[in-house]
């Protein structure tokens, strides 16, 4: 029983110098990284820059004057990148002697070519009057603008389309002052409108209510 609790002392020692090793394994390996990031030309400080940590979804932006400070470990690659300049890649040396590591980033702006644009002077009304009747439309797309302009297809389309953004804002605000009128009361039933039934007539009529296979 004596030799037990003697191996039981031994090994808690020894668990414990091999967690504060790996503690302090791992304390010196942490690294406070600080620095401005700059423009290469005119070695102004660029604002809004991504600092991430290659790997890891990780990371900070620089401030209005371009400092920016983030917790790494020694060996990581950090990417510097913002929109209009190349992005660069650093590595923190694992040979650092201590626990902390400035640097200046220098970025180097990246030139985007567009494809050319040519612009032209506003035509004047006699030339858009000239030019828009002698425009020749081909009859094909007359034809279709002719059958989606009849009046079954648009009611078709009116019935079988959903609302757009700005009707179906109309109709939610509608509904909404209709319940703040009538609130506290009772709403007035659409079955003893006469309009209502005059409407609905109409509506049978012209065969509204039929199935639509």
């Amino acid at each position: 029983m004596r030799k037990v609790n003697i191996y039981l002392i031994f090994s808690l020692i020894f668990l414990s110098i091999n967690a504060k090793a790996q503690f302090e394994t791992f304390k010196d390996s942490v690294v406070q990284l600080y620095g401005v990031v700059m423009t290469a030309d005119s070695l102004k400080g660029i604002p809004a820059v991504s600092i991430v940590l290659k790997g890891q979804n990780r990371g900070t932006i620089s401030n209005e004057a371009g400092v920016f400070s983030i917790v790494v470990l020694k060996g990581d690659k950090i990417e510097f990148s913002s929109i209009g300049f190349k992005p660069k890649t650093i590595t923190i040396p694992n040979n650092l002697v201590g626990n902390q590591y400035s640097v200046v980033q220098l970025m180097v702006m990246d030139t985007v070519y567009l494809p050319a644009t040519i612009i032209k002077q506003r035509p004047s009304r006699q030339q858009f009057e000239r030019d828009f009747v002698n425009t020749v439309v081909p009859y094909d797309e007359i034809a279709i603008l002719q059958k989606n302009n009849s009046v079954t297809v648009r009611r078709f389309l009116m019935s079988t389309l959903p609302a757009d953004g700005k009707e179906a804002s109309v109709r939610y605000f509608q509904q909404a002052s209709q319940k703040l009128y009538y609130s506290g009361q009772i709403a007035p039933q659409n079955i003893f409108n006469p309009v209502a039934w005059s409407e609905f007539i109409k509506a049978w009529k012209r065969g509204d209510f039929k199935r639509k296979n």
